[in-house]
């Protein structure tokens, strides 16, 4: 989405593109977001940004919100495709990451406890009927943000539709 936004006319400047160890605790990513984040800011002078994440990039990103103060630095949080509930598919992946995500995990237990979406921050989430690696698909919807369901769209193409990117940039302002 990063292409379709410059190509949008945003600055190359507000556009960054950010990437982890996928394997790794989502709260260690959290922390490392966290470090990226106030670069960020620091650089453009900019007192919050906008978050759009896939998939477990919503988990990370949430926990920044939610236990590290990220609520005060970010205005519009999106998540496209994200298992904020948990997936059967994480069954069979491996690493840290891949124990949080089953769904009834510890992890999101914590995470999901009182305000799922908490702060100030706006919160967005995109899912498909026809995603096959989050399932169920109802784990994508967070209570108090805005749950938009898309047309039969695979995982990643969450990432590259035209209609789904139109409505993150809405969303975003």
């Amino acid at each position: 989405m990063a292409g379709r936004f410059k190509a949008d006319g945003w600055p190359a400047s507000h556009l960054n593109q950010w990437t982890y160890n996928t394997n790794q605790s989502n709260a260690t990513t959290a922390s490392q977001l966290a470090q990226e984040i106030d670069r960020i800011l620091a650089a453009t002078g900019a007192t919050k940004v906008d978050v759009v994440t896939h998939s477990m990039g919503g988990l990370s990103s949430r926990y920044y919100t939610k236990n590290l103060g990220g609520d005060a630095k970010v205005d519009a949080w999106i998540s496209l495709g994200g298992p904020h509930h948990g997936t059967d598919t994480a069954y069979w992946c491996g690493g840290a990451s891949c124990t949080e995500m089953p769904p009834g995990s510890s992890f999101l237990g914590a995470l999901n406890s009182a305000d799922e979406s908490s702060g100030a921050s706006r919160y967005a989430t995109w899912w498909s009927p026809c995603d096959s690696v989050i399932n169920p698909d109802s784990s994508v919807t967070l209570t108090c943000a805005t749950n938009t369901k898309t047309a039969c769209l695979s995982h990643g193409e969450l990432r590259t539709d035209t209609t789904v990117y139109g409505q993150v940039k809405s969303f975003v302002g």
